[in-house]
């Protein structure tokens, strides 16, 4: 047996259950891993709340990253013994002692990355990799702006853009967020809760606007966002909490590509490409997950709570 967080009805944080349940077995090809810590990420929140587009069947274990110890590898598993340190993604039930991963879904997770830093990594840092170099087709020398540059995505984008070359303004709605976002590398980061700052953006862009824009919250920004983006620019959603009204207009005048991010939609080849590079990212330093909070998996309810209010600074973390 273990100790879990369980959905049993679709609604806000207060049906998450923390609750005793089956331990799972470790299948063929995959891996059993005793989790240490689980990422929290928006996409939870709408996945507990059945509006993501389609309804887990009920009772689920929700959380898709986290990070651990192997406990038990499967059958046709050879990268990864028993003890061995890894981080995973993509796989439903990180809120739990233990899950049970594809072998495909696991990675090492470096001796000079916690594991709450491990459980930081999946989603947020393959989610901005996917939108900005698979979706935008980033090159280096662009310019980006990256909308809630503190949050776990934005962080993810921001240490991104910085490694690839690419000029970065940024919003963040504290202080304390746009110091942290300055420090990653950002050339100039606007509050984005500051009268005016629509027009900030355009005055140190010279009115040319900017070549990519990152939108974590398009229900919100993005009327805003066809008026920065530069001419033939894109705009990348990567999340939305509800619905906007938009003038087409202004797409075509700036023949302008609006482009939907969904990780889950990604090719296996480009999740070789993006877990690659993240990889990579990991060993050379360049890639830093930043923590804003641990949690005990108990109070699992807090946390959603949490990562829906403004003033990110960093990615909320369950400990078990």
């Amino acid at each position: 047996m273990m100790k879990a967080i369980v959905v049993s009805r679709f609604g806000g944080p207060e049906v998450l259950e923390y609750k005793e349940i089956a331990k799972p077995e470790v299948q063929k090809d995959s891996v059993l891993i005793a989790v240490k810590a689980a990422g929290v990420n928006p996409v939870d929140t709408y996945i507990r709340a059945g509006s993501f587009g389609y309804q887990k069947s009920l009772p689920f274990v929700p959380g898709i990253d986290g990070a651990g110890i192997v406990e038990e590898a499967g059958e046709g598993v050879s990268k990864f013994p028993k003890g061995q340190r890894v981080f995973f993604q993509g796989v439903m039930g990180s809120y739990a002692e233990y899950v049970v991963c594809p072998e495909s879904h696991v990675f090492a997770l470096p001796p000079s990355l916690s594991f709450s830093q491990g459980a930081a990594i999946g989603s947020p840092y393959a989610t901005a990799y996917h939108g900005l170099f698979q979706c935008a087709e980033a090159q280096a020398g662009q310019s980006v702006l990256v909308h809630g540059a503190s949050g776990g995505v934005g962080i993810a984008a921001v240490q991104w853009a910085k490694s690839h070359g690419l000029s970065i303004l940024a919003t963040a709605g504290t202080p304390q967020g746009r110091e942290l976002v300055l420090g990653m590398g950002a050339e100039k980061v606007f509050n984005h809760y500051e009268e005016g700052y629509v027009e900030q953006i355009l005055d140190y862009t010279k009115n040319q606007g900017v070549e990519i824009i990152l939108e974590m919250l398009a229900n919100k920004n993005l009327e805003k966002d066809l008026s920065l983006v530069a001419d033939r620019g894109k705009i990348v959603v990567i999340g939305s909490r509800g619905r906007i009204e938009i003038d087409p207009r202004n797409i075509l005048r700036k023949e302008a590509r609006l482009i939907g991010v969904n990780l889950f939609l990604a090719t296996p080849t480009q999740r070789k490409s993006i877990f690659s590079a993240i990889e990579a990212g990991l060993m050379n330093n360049t890639l830093r997950p930043v923590i804003r909070a641990e949690i005990p998996l108990e109070k699992a309810s807090l946390a959603h709570e949490m990562i829906l209010k403004p003033g990110a600074a960093g990615k909320i973390i369950l400990v078990t």
